[in-house]
């Protein structure tokens, strides 16, 4: 496993080298993209939904499954929030940061922010303890769940931003540069979606600082792994938020749970 790559700063526009590195690799990291006192506050308004979706019981959130755990102290918490830019004024204001408007250019004309499609902004919380639900998520792409609903595939970049300093050892976002070039048979087959945990000889680990920003092509393959370390270091929070084009598909309390969904209960 490689750790080693280049990294870049965000400007007023993306640069020929940027552009070039992603469409070779299919992802590109970009450094201080917020500030940490700017971490500090989303991490508590992310606190503050947590305690009213536990208090609501919330099960859904427009048809996506809201993903529960357990703190080390075995308190109730939220591991995956779906939409939460729909939920706090907060989350809400980081979608309308101007920069986000350089980063459609990635994809071209067409391109916008999915904050009411695909599932949102999302926040993972991940936690590696006895009674965590969320520790890891095997080798996928983003791009499956088009296929599912019988979509053409179209155009998706996974923007994060990652709200811990996280080194290899803490586990996290690992992908196979240039796999987003691949037919449509090795974007289907190449891996068990979600049932394959494996390290590759050929992934590279994201290790981002918290402020970090990172970008992947949705055919992208690429998962999560586990921290091999437990307790408090392991934990660690990261937003993600879609860059999407084609047809708008916003979705509302009345939505559906998608087929591809169902494969939340491989998750651990």
């Amino acid at each position: 496993m490689d750790n080693s790559y280049a990294k870049f700063t965000l400007g007023n526009h993306i640069t020929a080298e940027q552009k070039d590195f992603f469409n070779q690799n299919g992802f590109i990291h970009f450094r201080n993209f917020i500030k940490k006192e700017t971490v500090n506050d989303i991490i508590n308004a992310s606190l503050q939904v947590q305690q009213q979706w536990i208090t609501e019981q919330k099960v859904k959130i427009n048809g996506i499954p809201v993903k529960y755990g357990k703190d080390l102290d075995g308190t109730p918490i939220v591991q995956r929030f779906a939409f939460i830019n729909q939920h706090h004024q907060l989350f809400e204001g980081l979608t309308h940061d101007p920069r986000f408007e350089i980063l459609l250019d990635l994809i071209g004309p067409g391109a916008r922010l999915g904050t009411e499609e695909k599932d949102g902004m999302v926040l993972n919380h991940y936690i590696n303890g006895l009674q965590s639900k969320f520790t890891q998520m095997g080798w996928h792409t983003d791009g499956l769940r088009d296929i599912f609903q019988g979509q053409k595939l179209n155009p998706m970049l996974n923007v994060g931003i990652h709200l811990s300093n996280v080194k290899p050892e803490n586990g996290g976002l690992r992908v196979l540069p240039g796999t987003h070039k691949q037919s449509l048979y090795n974007m289907l087959f190449r891996k068990r979606y979600f049932l394959d945990n494996k390290c590759d000889s050929q992934e590279i680990a994201i290790v981002p600082e918290a402020g970090d920003l990172t970008i992947h092509d949705g055919r992208l393959w690429h998962r999560v792994a586990q921290s091999s370390v437990t307790g408090e270091e392991s934990r660690r929070r990261v937003i993600y938020l879609p860059i999407i084009a084609g047809k708008f598909e916003p979705k509302n309390e009345k939505s559906p749970t998608a087929f591809y969904q169902r494969f939340a209960g491989l998750v651990k």
